[in-house]
């Protein structure tokens, strides 16, 4: 079945970053001129997403209404010269770069039941999932790759990168070996493990594929790590039952909800940037000498 959903968790709290998300979504914070979601929602369209659900809580409007059209600023740029028709158009297709819609996740507990939200949006079909704090650019869309994992094996597909040992109790741990290329067969998992836990260094890092049947394990899956609901905790029932997929995707990963990840998509982007990209790079050097 072809994968034509997307479900984008944005319902966190962003508290590793405040003060700057008290009032703004970590969603909504930019990487040069784009909000970090749009990375997302680009992501998913080049992949072949055509309808997504972004599930948000109180205080998160700034991203639906990013996602809407605004008559009276677009009023004003129609009666630009050229720069401002090339923004113009800009804006619009961002209200039209798929179908998107939003549902509110009214309790803050945990990415297992903010998944849980989507049932009614997905059906029976399989879907993909792009969490909201990982921005990931590459030539080739990271969902896609999981996407085209899925088609191949009919199971469900994780998105994974090796971490450090001393990083890996933030992630999760997965059991893997080797199926072909960068695809690994994926047979338990565990969120958050201690040392002595730790299954290998492979950690899913934001993006995975599900089949429907997740929601019915989600509804049994007792609350995890933080007290919340896991997802993790549900693809490990589903790992241990029918086996998973774990794709090493290729492309940078920014972690949106880090301070330092922040600042390295904005300086990384920004020196590719076709407009400030050269500006920016002869900036850095001169920085440079100074530090």
């Amino acid at each position: 079945m072809k994968i034509t959903k997307a479900v984008i968790p944005a319902a966190g709290l962003g508290t590793r970053v405040l003060p700057a998300t008290k009032s703004m979504p970590k969603e909504m914070l930019p990487i040069v001129d784009k909000p970090a979601i749009q990375y997302i929602v680009e992501e998913a369209v080049r992949s072949g997403i055509r309808d997504i659900l972004i599930i948000t809580n109180r205080g998160k409007g700034l991203i639906e209404d990013h996602f809407d059209r605004v008559p009276e600023l677009e009023e004003r740029l129609s009666k630009g010269g050229p720069e401002k028709q090339r923004i113009l158009k800009e804006i619009i297709e961002i209200a039209h770069k798929a179908n998107i819609y939003f549902v509110r996740q009214k309790e803050t507990r945990g990415l297992g039941h903010a998944i849980g939200c989507a049932r009614s949006f997905v059906g029976n079909e399989p879907f993909a999932v792009l969490y909201g704090d990982d921005v990931i650019l590459g030539k080739d869309p990271a969902c896609a790759q999981l996407i085209r994992a899925y088609e191949e094996f009919g199971k469900g597909v994780v998105g994974v990168k090796k971490v450090s040992k001393e990083a890996i109790s933030k992630y999760s741990s997965l059991k893997v070996e080797p199926l072909h290329d960068n695809y690994y067969r994926c047979t338990d998992m565990i969120e958050k493990p201690s040392p002595d836990e730790i299954l290998s260094l492979y950690a899913i890092l934001g993006r995975c594929v599900l089949p429907p049947d997740i929601f019915d394990i989600i509804d049994h899956t007792e609350p995890g790590a933080g007290g919340e609901i896991q997802l993790t905790d549900a693809m490990r029932t589903l790992a241990r039952r029918d086996g998973m997929v774990a794709v090493e995707f290729t492309g940078r990963r920014y972690d949106m909800g880090n301070k330092l990840g922040i600042m390295k998509a904005q300086v990384e982007v920004a020196l590719q940037h076709p407009e400030i990209g050269a500006d920016f790079r002869a900036y850095l050097k001169e920085l440079c000498k100074t530090l």
